[in-house]
């Protein structure tokens, strides 16, 4: 019930009004994004969907432009060599704050998209996508935030990201109440995330295990 119907119809209320009182201040952004690097303001990108009829989907995410035109195109931030030369002054700021993702509500109202939901892959992560598959994770609707996003973000590995995506599956087949106390407990939280912008790091996927690595090069060379 909860997760056919009710997530859905959350999702429809929540998105529908998301898009008309920031449908003005997503327009200031826009402008600003084309002033600071002349190009569209949007940015798509292949992105892994949900899983349906045993068969991985495939569908086009939309974000703001957060990268000069110049950025090579469909490449993860992470693997990129010096990421922040690419990143505009208006791209950092959005990028910190998260409001490069808002041009994804009216993919909820649609239905491409969940508000709460695993993060989309990008089309050639086939290690999370490999990894999400062990915990039923690919069976999810891929939402703008979710439980590894307010877990750690950008700074967990592939098989801990991928892990935390399994438990927000297991809580939303758990049944009504369980589900639904998991999505809440996402939102509430991403809103908390984003204002500390927890999590946010620039140049790679399982930052934390990196600084957590150099720590122990520097304690070794003293």
């Amino acid at each position: 019930m909860y997760k056919g119907f009710v997530k859905r119809a959350l999702d429809l209320i929540l998105s529908g009004l998301a898009a008309i009182v920031l449908t003005l201040p997503m327009l200031i952004v826009a402008i600003a994004i084309k002033i600071d690097d002349p190009g569209p303001a949007l940015f798509k990108q292949r992105r892994v969907g949900q899983k349906k009829n045993g068969e991985i989907t495939y569908f086009m995410i939309w974000k703001f432009r957060s990268m000069k035109m110049c950025t090579p195109h469909d490449t993860p931030t992470h693997l990129l060599e010096d990421p922040e030369q690419y990143i505009t002054r208006v791209g950092k700021f959005i990028r910190k704050t998260s409001i490069d993702e808002l041009p994804q509500i009216y993919q909820v109202f649609t239905g491409k998209l969940s508000i709460v939901g695993p993060r989309p892959a990008l089309w050639s992560q086939d290690d999370l996508v490999a990894e999400r598959e062990k915990y039923g994770a690919n069976e999810m609707k891929p939402g703008i935030t979710g439980w590894a996003q307010i877990n750690g973000r950008d700074e967990l590995e592939i098989p801990v990201k991928a892990k935390f995506d399994g438990e927000y599956a297991e809580a939303i087949n758990a049944g009504k109440f369980k589900g639904f106390a998991m999505d809440m407990k996402c939102f509430f939280g991403t809103i908390t995330s984003v204002l500390k912008s927890d999590g946010v790091v620039e140049g790679g996927t399982g930052a934390m295990k990196k600084e957590e690595t150099e720590d122990q090069k520097e304690v070794v060379n003293q």
